[in-house]
């Protein structure tokens, strides 16, 4: 797992097999975001809106925000509102404002009563309005200034004109009634401009905005509600969990190939054999409160053990067993009893162990031992030509089989060979009388001879 890619059949597993963790986990996630909402009391937002006239380009639109949220307005905000034991400080957290599209502003204000809310908004608002107001009929800026005294031109140049006029020739003649006409053009011309001009002054502008109603009431709380709090409380418990056990799996060094686990107790892999999988076969054994607890949430079975492939029939997995026992003898043609040892707790490895020594019979004559992986203790060498280790993949470190590995040399055992043992599903049994291809009558099966040793049943519970 350590050097595969997290694949959608892993979080399968982990589904599958700690789905009872994950629903507590996310219960318990729920209940945590129950008790945040208890702390944050609801709130209620609500926003009004504030038009600007003629034309306004993006940044000024912004300015226009940041003025709407200033400390100014703000302060006479809550001065207006008077509300016991808030000021205006504790009101600029509550109040936001957006340059939406179309020269609107929106002014938003939060509050915990829908009410307050509302109000809050409105009054925001008002003072934006009145103090952008005020900002723009300012006539110390030079700026501003200039269109006035245009203005201010622009009516004396009319009165010049109604005086020309008026010292005109009084009577019809051709020339009088043309100077006329072109001093009355010239007048209309001007007021034009200033209409133009007045249409484009940003300060008249400015000092046109007006509020577009008021804020309408909420009628749900602001966001984070207790209902979002507490589905994002177990959804992260839940995502978390399932991150850990990744994680928990891409570190994991326990050994998982045969050649690994042989390596690390420096012997010979002699093969690897088949154990019809049971459901305890990777449950961890022991009583009390905690054992229950790890019961009740499926802690007590491996999540990152790949589910048991299939197997042959029984012929094909004793097959494997002999095989391992004439690679022994082989190996040790004068050997006449050996020791099997095998990981107490390893249930895959104790039922190979003694599928072995069934399959071995009396040459050489196997004696099954379990020794405990935390301590390690191997009896003394007697008269047994070596040890012969069973274990499962997946469930030992290198550290662990080191340990086990020095163990067998303090006690002068040898060890001649290694053997994994790996859990797979059974087959339904074939009617009796058959061939496997169906062509004929079956071979008689073979019984195994039962001959363990004398402490075969000794650590094998």
């Amino acid at each position: 797992m350590s050097d595969d890619t997290v694949r959608l059949v892993t979080i399968g597993r982990i589904l599958r097999r700690r789905w009872r963790l994950l629903a507590v986990l996310a219960v318990l996630g729920a209940l945590v975001g129950y008790g945040s909402s208890l702390l944050f009391p609801p709130s209620y937002t609500a926003s009004a809106s504030v038009l600007l006239p003629g034309v306004w380009q993006d940044r000024e639109l912004l300015t226009q925000a940041e003025i709407a949220t200033s400390s100014v307005v703000v302060d006479r905000a809550a001065a207006t509102l008077g509300w016991a034991g808030v000021s205006g400080s504790s009101l600029r957290d509550r109040v936001s404002a957006t340059a939406a599209d179309g020269n609107i502003i929106k002014i938003s204000g939060t509050a915990d009563t829908p009410e307050r809310a509302q109000q809050l908004s409105d009054q925001v608002a008002q003072q934006f309005v009145t103090f952008a107001g005020r900002i723009a009929g300012d006539s110390a800026d030079p700026e501003a200034a200039q269109p006035e005294a245009l203005r201010q031109l622009v009516v004396q140049a009319s009165r010049r004109i109604t005086d020309l006029a008026a010292a005109a020739d009084p009577g019809q003649t051709v020339e009088s009634v043309q100077t006329r006409t072109e001093l009355e053009k010239l007048r209309t011309t001007l007021q034009d401009a200033i209409k133009k001009l007045d249409q484009v002054d940003p300060a008249a502008n400015k000092a046109n905005m007006v509020v577009m109603g008021s804020a309408p009431r909420p009628s749900g709380e602001a966001p984070p509600t207790r209902t979002q709090l507490v589905g994002a409380g177990a959804l992260s418990f839940f995502l978390l969990a399932v991150v850990g056990h990744l994680a928990a799996a891409r570190t994991s060094r326990r050994l998982r190939t045969g050649p690994e686990i042989a390596a690390a107790l420096g012997s010979a892999l002699l093969g690897t054999v088949d154990v019809p999988g049971e459901r305890s076969a990777h449950r961890a054994r022991g009583g009390g409160p905690r054992a229950l607890a790890r019961r009740l949430l499926g802690l007590d079975v491996r999540w990152d053990l790949p589910a048991p492939r299939s197997s042959g029939d029984e012929v094909s997995r004793r097959l494997r067993h002999r095989r391992v026992c004439s690679r022994l003898r082989d190996q040790l043609p004068e050997a006449r009893q050996l020791l099997v040892l095998f990981p107490d707790g390893d249930e895959t490895a104790r039922r190979a162990a003694g599928q072995l020594a069934a399959e071995a019979g009396s040459e050489p004559r196997l004696r099954v031992v379990g020794v405990p992986v935390a301590r390690p203790l191997v009896p003394d060498r007697e008269d047994e030509a070596g040890a012969l280790v069973v274990l499962s993949a997946g469930d030992w470190t290198a550290e662990e089989l080191a340990e086990f590995a020095a163990a067998c040399a303090d006690a002068g055992q040898e060890l001649v060979g290694t053997v994994v043992a790996g859990p797979v599903r059974d087959r339904p049994a074939r009617p009796r009388g058959r061939r496997p291809d169906g062509d004929g009558p079956a071979p008689a099966a073979v019984e195994p001879a039962l001959a363990v040793g004398d402490d075969a049943g000794r650590g094998a519970g």
